[in-house]
């Protein structure tokens, strides 16, 4: 065979060892961001669905169960006919938001909770947010605190996280309100250190802007 065909052949044959030898260093350095980006695709993925979230049963005695709320008081509530039309324009929550002080003194009361607490210790977290369609009921109101980790700090940035998959069309309205409030702290687990770096960056929680 001529030389010169065989000294192409070697020189394809070594790019594709060179190729394998970087696509293996690459999916070992990139192999966790991996696995959670399949993790993640199969927590929040499919296609629009009926809205599965139960009715409160118990009304005191609430326990947090570390940094999910007790689902027998706090099982979350949304708006009904909530489009994701309306939660994707700019300023949507505050259109609804509507917390009153009683109202947030008896959500710690359920939880055992004294009032008044030390500034930025604890906020009244809606369990699915109201950026993702969630209600001010009290079935979907709980008193998340800041610490230890995972804190509120972390729930809203898996609320953000959840929305912009929303209004990117990547995921559906009602999965991403099921999901959240059946186990927040799972999808959080698993989103891109770098993209919760960028969301606590983009969307400032009122606990750091007030310091």
């Amino acid at each position: 065979m001529d030389k010169k065909i065989l000294r192409g052949i070697a020189y394809v044959l070594l790019l594709f060892g060179v190729l394998g030898v970087l696509y293996s260093s690459y999916l070992i350095t990139h192999r966790l961001e991996i696995e959670r980006n399949v993790q993640l695709a199969s927590l929040i993925g499919g296609p629009e669905k009926n809205l599965e979230i139960s009715e409160p049963i118990k009304f005191s005695d609430c326990v947090a169960r570390g940094p999910l709320p007790d689902p027998d008081c706090t099982p979350g509530s949304v708006f009904e006919d909530t489009t994701v039309e309306e939660i994707c324009v700019s300023g949507y929550s505050k259109t609804v938001r509507k917390v009153s002080q009683k109202l947030k003194n008896e959500i710690f009361t359920l939880y055992g909770i004294e009032y008044p607490v030390p500034f930025g210790s604890y906020e009244i977290d809606h369990l699915v947010p109201l950026s993702l369609g969630g209600s001010n009921e009290v079935a979907n109101l709980w008193p998340k605190s800041a610490e230890p980790f995972p804190g509120f700090f972390e729930k809203n940035v898996t609320g953000n996280y959840l929305k912009e998959e929303v209004c990117s069309s990547r995921i559906a309205l009602t999965v991403a309100q099921e999901k959240i409030a059946k186990n927040w702290f799972l999808i959080y687990q698993n989103i891109d250190p770098k993209t919760i770096k960028r969301l606590k960056e983009q969307y400032p929680n009122w606990a750091d802007i007030k310091k």
